[in-house]
């Protein structure tokens, strides 16, 4: 079991560049640390080293984000591939803007209260059972409404993205390589992220949906890469006017359908002005009465001195 102990930063300290500071000071003014690939399972205390703003520790054997607290400095940390299945003991670190846990075991985004400086958060590719997708506390995503710019949650059989609403001041989504479906939701994603101008879902079945890409374009103006590939003006511009024209369209089609079921019942120009009228002839035989129809009887406009013209 390898620890990351102050013991092991002094030893693998340049001595050219300490001159003829000691262990103490030395651990005190570092800024920069990468202990990358280094098989360490362990974060030990690292307490002496207060101005730390970088950490490397990508491609270990860690367990458990533990003895961080000291680090109220720390601006980057690098915590990728390793064994990790809980965010957590990350609330003392103020002034974090980056973190990156991908390749990790990390079932639940959550305990990222209170960094109100953290602009980007990597959680892709985590090594989850079958059948399992990441998930997110709701409580996390609102603390970090105000300050999460980019977003990182590619690979993680994540089929919706509603909840990512929250975040209105993200500019950058990759998602690729996940279940995502419906272009309707992400339509209502980016109806709530009027600030993304990023986003990238290749490998996820709503791709091969018809008019995915025209829907989306349409859908938010800010938007200018969608997939790797970028947006220019005169698409978007052809996708707007074709929207319109088609809701020019549609719009006719359900004003013809109201007109349509409100106008009274089609006649003929001949049935709109003659009617039928029964009428007697003759003298009545006693007991029966002789009826007859005159064909037809023109009507007169009004205030009309002619006679109604009568046909048999």
């Amino acid at each position: 079991m390898v620890r990351l102990t102050l013991d092991l930063v002094a030893k693998s300290a340049n001595q050219k560049n300490r001159k003829e500071e000691n262990i103490t000071q030395y651990l005190k003014k570092i800024t920069h640390l990468n202990f990358s690939n280094r098989n360490i399972d362990i974060i030990d205390d690292l307490s002496l080293c207060k101005n730390l703003s970088v950490l490397y520790l990508y491609d270990n054997n860690i367990g458990q984000i533990d003895n961080l607290s000291f680090a109220t400095n720390l601006t980057h940390l690098y915590l990728q591939n390793n064994c990790i299945s809980c965010i957590e003991n990350l609330s003392s670190l103020k002034k974090l803007e980056k973190l990156y846990l991908g390749g990790n075991y990390i079932a639940v985004v959550e305990s990222l209260e209170g960094l109100g400086e953290l602009r980007e958060l990597h959680v892709e590719s985590q090594k989850l059972p079958l059948g399992e997708k990441l998930l997110f506390d709701p409580r996390t995503l609102q603390s970090l409404a105000n300050s999460l710019s980019v977003l990182n949650i590619s690979n993680n059989n994540i089929d919706e993205i509603k909840d990512l609403e929250t975040l209105e001041n993200l500019t950058q989504l990759i998602a690729v390589d996940n279940q995502l479906l419906h272009v309707k939701d992400l339509e209502l994603l980016l109806n709530r992220l009027p600030k993304l101008w990023k986003m990238d879902l290749n490998g996820n079945p709503v791709c091969l949906k018809p008019k995915y890409r025209d829907r989306l374009i349409v859908m938010s103006n800010s938007l200018e890469s969608l997939d790797g590939k970028e947006i220019k003006q005169i698409e978007r511009q052809f996708l707007m006017n074709w929207k319109a024209s088609k809701d020019a369209r549609k719009n006719m089609k359900k004003k013809s359908v109201i007109w349509d079921a409100s106008a009274p019942p089609n006649k003929s120009d001949f049935e709109s002005t003659h009617q039928r009228i029964p009428g007697y002839y003759g003298a009545p035989q006693v007991g029966k009465a002789n009826l007859i129809f005159f064909s037809y009887i023109k009507r007169c406009p009004q205030n009309s001195r002619e006679c109604p013209e009568v046909t048999k």
